[in-house]
């Protein structure tokens, strides 16, 4: 079942698909960047940018924040999107958990193919150790949840907990939600994705790639994975939740009915986006006190 939400969105007029030769990429860009600047933000008591290293970030600190920091890794397929466009979500984030955010703007190919972004997330953490007092959480949507995880596997007992919601995991497009769950996202779409971050075939395989090759889970920490009804990426995130459980790492899973992918970071158009950001704080609350 489409909430009306998703119908509405659904039906909106749509660009040249990404695969076609019609499809511009900087021009798609720059219109993401152009429609996050014109959404209403709110204020944060301080926000400002910082070089981890070398890594590009933006920090957000809310008025009376707790010590810790939640690390956020933006979507868009690994190709779109930047710090500019999760902006609003990011004020969000800080706002809602009460601690601060530093939102990364990791390379993105076809410029910078893997494993340029989860090298630059690594960078990133390492530079948060050295300048922020923890605990720290990752927190990561569609593509950046494929970071959160392949950086909480990297660096093992350093994270408090993750966040992955729609996570993007599985470059063989191989679960059922594929073909029966896939409103709004071609799978034609998803294969393009991998196609620009992999700089050869064999990084399809590698586990900081895709991670449910990796051969075990269970350094993970606490994981709140979140899952679209109506999102062809909805049973790879929930076979994650799955191998989670039996590997023993402390897990919850929430199925968002009627909703379909991207419906987190538009709470104007999806009423359910605001409900899973508070679901998000106090997952996040739970794990840093």
């Amino acid at each position: 079942m489409l909430f009306p939400e998703s119908r509405r969105a659904l039906e909106q007029p749509a660009g040249p698909p990404v695969w076609s030769a019609e499809h511009d990429l900087a021009a798609e860009r720059a219109a993401a960047r152009a429609a996050a600047l014109a959404e209403p933000r709110e204020e944060v008591a301080e926000v400002r940018d910082v070089d981890a290293d070398g890594v590009p970030c933006r920090l957000y600190r809310p008025a009376g924040a707790r010590p810790g920091v939640v690390v956020h890794l933006h979507g868009g397929g690994f190709v779109f999107h930047d710090v500019e466009v999760h902006d609003p979500a990011a004020r969000r984030l800080a706002n809602r958990t009460g601690l601060s955010v530093l939102s990364v703007d990791y390379r993105r190919p076809p410029e910078e193919p893997f494993p340029a972004a989860p090298d630059d997330v690594s960078t990133a953490l390492r530079w948060l150790q050295a300048n922020e007092p923890g605990p720290y959480v990752v927190h990561g949507d569609s593509a950046g949840a494929n970071l959160a995880l392949v950086a909480a596997l990297r660096h093992p007992g350093v994270l408090a907990a993750a966040v992955l919601i729609y996570p993007f995991l599985d470059p063989s497009a191989g679960f059922d939600s594929y073909r029966t769950a896939g409103d709004g996202f071609d799978p034609r779409e998803a294969a393009w994705y991998w196609q620009q971050y992999a700089a050869t075939p064999a990084d399809l395989e590698h586990p900081d790639l895709a991670p449910l090759r990796a051969e075990s889970l269970a350094a993970m920490p606490s994981t709140l994975v979140v899952t679209a009804e109506h999102d062809p990426l909805r049973d790879e995130g929930e076979h994650l939740t799955l191998r989670l459980a039996e590997e023993g790492v402390q897990v919850v899973s929430t199925r968002y009915q009627g909703q379909i992918h991207g419906f987190w970071r538009h709470p104007s158009v999806f009423p359910a986006a605001e409900a899973l950001m508070g679901q998000v704080a106090g997952f996040v609350r739970q794990h840093v006190p």
